[in-house]
């Protein structure tokens, strides 16, 4: 059976850099639910306005676009997806008796996000979901009322694995105690 590595955690906590750096060792897919929104954004105003105010792209779009990626015959690693407890229901209910699947939180202080958010913005993200204070604090907002919500659930489900790991260190030090983990 495949392996899906689900990477959570708010924002600016690494999901991106971490995904990127599994794949470069095990050659998984990288399901990146932000940048496939940030691209569909530049030709659809809806999703562009949602993504600008750091809003929630309804599930029953980004359920098709997940569905979509998704290949049972590949590796896989979703980054910033679920972000609300029907879409981890749906995840487990759709995928559990395909993949083997391992749900990592990576965790740290909020003020580290902020602080890492504030950096991707001065490096020149251009994302437009950092593009203010109001969309930041929306995002932030969101991941602890929706977001925590569903990596606690998750913690909870027989058959998955689950692994929390505490971020806030150096980049190398982070990503060893990552593949510790898997």
């Amino acid at each position: 059976m495949k392996k899906m590595i689900v990477l959570m955690g708010g924002q600016g906590v690494g999901k991106g850099t971490f995904a990127k750096m599994l794949r470069d060792i095990n050659n998984f897919k990288i399901i990146e639910t932000g940048a496939i929104l940030r691209e569909t954004a530049k030709t659809d105003k809806k999703i562009e306005g949602i993504i600008t105010r750091g809003d929630l792209v309804p599930n029953e779009i980004l359920l098709k676009i997940i569905q979509s990626n998704i290949k049972i015959n590949e590796d896989i690693i979703l980054d910033g997806f679920p972000r609300n407890l029907d879409q981890a229901h749906w995840l487990i209910n759709t995928y559990a008796d395909k993949f083997n699947i391992h749900v990592i939180y990576l965790d740290v202080p909020k003020e580290i996000m902020i602080k890492r958010i504030q950096k991707r913005i001065l490096e020149g993200s251009g994302r437009k979901d950092d593009a203010n204070e109001e969309s930041i604090k929306n995002r932030l907002d969101i991941f602890w009322n929706n977001t925590m919500p569903v990596i606690q659930w998750l913690e909870t489900v027989p058959d998955i694995k689950f692994s929390q790991i505490d971020v806030s260190g150096e980049l190398n030090d982070n990503f060893n105690k990552i593949m510790k983990a898997l």
